[in-house]
């Protein structure tokens, strides 16, 4: 009886990812070894097209950088502001203000964003200066203070639940017993956080993928070499119908989102 309530629960989940994510992948990777037009086999082929293609690996490059720059400093300012937060008997209630950034659509920020660092705006009129920040290698830092502002209120937000859900006793056991605030943190603390740190570390890197909005707004669909990503590619092999092309990345991106996730399931259960 039992069994048959699991799977009428798990039944229509199953078939939504089925039908609208599973099938669809099939059919990508199906395409990923065919041409986009005649939908002739040719194997490897646009596989091997897209690793000599100069865009598609000025896009890792860059997507490489992000991740590996964004991702670090999103977690660990996240679990500065949330410890200091947590301090506060007030905590709860800021919780509304760090989510704030989430639910400011877009092209709001994208507007604020030009304001503040175009070559005329606020940033420029303030310091006396004319600096070209879209249109040099500031253009990467300007896109990952977008991403970092954007993101930090639900990581800090998550980091504070995990806090406050440890237990009061055991810290305070810890103070009597003489222990100091790096070692509780170290000994107690970050033991507790283990499952907090997955989450966050998994949902900031997937995010980092979701930042092309902002960027597209901002400098269009060619915007300065730094902040060149895979999503600029692959809006762009869409726009010319290089379907064959932008299937075998899709493929090869997944593999690697995949891959990162297994290993980083992994080194948790280890650990």
């Amino acid at each position: 009886m039992k069994k048959r309530w699991f799977f009428a629960f798990v039944l229509p989940g199953f078939a939504g990812v089925f039908c609208f994510v599973l099938l669809p992948f099939a059919d990508v990777v199906r395409r990923s070894f065919t041409t986009a037009v005649t939908g002739e086999f040719v194997g490897f082929d646009n596989y091997r097209k897209i690793f000599q293609n100069e865009a598609f690996l000025l896009a890792v490059k860059n997507t490489a950088r992000f991740v590996a720059v964004c991702l670090p400093l999103l977690i660990a300012l996240g679990l500065i502001v949330a410890l200091l937060l947590s301090g506060l008997g007030q905590a709860q209630t800021l919780k509304s203000v760090f989510l704030f950034p989430m639910a400011v659509p877009a092209a709001t920020v994208v507007l604020v964003w030009q304001m503040v660092f175009d070559r005329h705006g606020f940033l420029n009129a303030y310091t006396g200066q004319e600096i070209d920040f879209m249109g040099s290698g500031l253009s990467f830092w300007v896109l990952v203070f977008s991403y970092v502002w954007r993101n930090l209120g639900y990581t800090v937000v998550l980091w504070l639940a995990g806090i406050l859900a440890i237990p009061g006793d055991m810290i305070e056991a810890a103070r009597v017993d003489g222990a100091g605030k790096i070692r509780i943190f170290t000994a107690i603390m970050m033991p507790q956080l283990k499952g907090v740190f997955y989450t966050i570390t998994v949902l900031s890197f997937l995010n980092s993928f979701k930042v092309f909005r902002e960027a597209y707004l901002v400098a269009g669909p060619y915007p300065q070499e730094s902040m060149y990503l895979l999503q600029h590619l692959f809006n762009n092999w869409f726009a010319w119908l290089e379907l064959d092309k932008m299937a075998a990345a899709a493929v090869c991106m997944a593999a690697v989102l995949l891959v990162f996730i297994q290993v980083l399931t992994g080194l948790w259960e280890e650990a």
